[in-house]
């Protein structure tokens, strides 16, 4: 791409990237109306332990990312991406409400791992979407750009939801219903908007798991796997940082702002340093966003003070946006074209499981002893993969 163009590359970007962004921020919006909130639902009105809320969220979020295994195979097999995200945006819409008439833990679990079952089934087959549609000079912006959107959503999402419990006194079952309508519209948006790439008659579709195509993905592919995993362990649930606030003093009402401020920074910067990334090294960029997310536990470690939760968030923000569509870019950039939903889904696998586990630890080393420990244990994981990272480039420029 010539100098002319480089700095308008946004206006490259197919239209049908920007749908898809907009159906994420209306599904985001849903979405985190109540995930902003959970937390603390099920601390103050439920009884939930923060372990029990480790081990819920840690479940719901590893749900998401082993179903994109099989999304994302499937969206290989019959060539088509669209309806799966469909059908997984509609059970996640559908889910919304259950959560507004959930009296027990029970009924919380088992909404949060249905709505993350429909997470699932949008997740790969969207992000294979993205790689369809966008030509690979415009590949780290395309994901940078819906990123941001979703992001958009993330934010928009939990000051609503502040807005709501200062109106309606704290009442989160109020506030749970509102999250129903823009699931609903992301759902039409979605049916409505897109129409995928067409797939030509003659092609021939194989089963993407037998080993023949599996080899196909080879040591390139499976380091963005393993260094996908690593960030995960690292970084663990947000719903500690809600938590964290709580600690700190945060009036309940307020405590979304958090999330507000953390996506705000991770809309910002998520199209910016995916654009950048398809003009210098995404491994650079991922070595950054590594010490950004170190600086953040260190900080969210040492002292429970506004001043140092506020600094937290913002570099947990600006971590976020500095690797998660460079993640998604490099899947796409290692994976074959009629292989991208496996490779997709194979990456959410290796994620969803480490998911699981960070969260039940950063929920134990919490009740054990203490808040700090849980941040000081990301911190650790985190040189630890900035290490990996480091012994990588070396190896490469040997």
């Amino acid at each position: 791409m010539n100098s002319e163009t480089k700095p308008h590359s946004w206006r490259n970007i197919p239209t049908a990237i920007w749908i898809l962004g907009f159906v994420s921020m209306l599904m985001d919006i849903s979405s985190e109306l109540i995930h902003s909130l959970l937390p603390l639902f099920m601390v103050t009105t439920l009884g939930a332990s923060t372990l029990m809320v480790g081990i819920i969220e840690g479940m719901a979020e590893a749900t998401a990312l082993i179903v994109k295994v099989f999304s994302g195979v499937i969206s290989d097999y019959i060539g088509k991406r669209k309806w799966l995200a469909v059908t997984g945006y509609a059970l996640g819409a559908f889910t919304k409400p259950v959560f507004a008439l959930s009296s027990s833990l029970g009924l919380v679990l088992t909404a949060r791992l249905t709505d993350r079952v429909g997470k699932g089934l949008r997740g790969a087959p969207r992000d294979a979407l993205v790689a369809d549609i966008t030509p690979p000079e415009l590949r780290g912006a395309a994901f940078g750009l819906r990123q941001s959107l979703d992001t958009v959503g993330a934010f928009l999402g939990p000051l609503l939801a502040v807005g709501l419990m200062l109106l309606w006194a704290n009442n989160f079952r109020a506030v749970f219903w509102v999250a129903v309508i823009p699931g609903f519209l992301a759902v039409l948006l979605l049916a409505v908007g897109i129409k995928e790439p067409e797939v030509a008659a003659t092609t021939q579709r194989k089963n993407p798991l037998v080993m023949s195509n599996l080899r196909r993905l080879d040591h390139r592919y499976w380091w963005i796997v393993a260094i996908g995993g690593i960030f995960t362990l690292a970084r663990f649930s947000e719903a500690f940082l809600v938590l964290r606030a709580k600690d700190s003093g945060v009036p309940l009402a307020y405590i979304p702002l958090v999330m507000v401020l953390m996506n705000v920074i991770y809309a910002l910067s998520a199209y910016p340093f995916g654009h950048l990334s398809d003009h210098v090294s995404r491994y650079k960029l991922l070595g950054y966003g590594l010490l950004m997310l170190f600086a953040a536990d260190i900080a969210l470690a040492i002292n429970d003070h506004w001043s140092m939760l506020l600094l937290g968030i913002v570099l947990w923000g600006l971590h976020m946006g500095l690797t998660q569509g460079i993640l998604a870019a490099l899947v796409a950039d290692t994976a074959p074209a009629d292989l991208r939903g496996t490779a997709f889904g194979f990456f959410n696998l290796a994620s969803g499981i480490v998911m699981l586990l960070a969260s039940v630890i950063a929920g134990w080393l919490w009740e054990q002893f203490g808040a700090s420990a849980t941040f000081f244990a990301g911190a650790m994981f985190c040189a630890t993969a900035l290490m990996g990272l480091l012994i990588k480039n070396t190896a490469d420029s040997i």
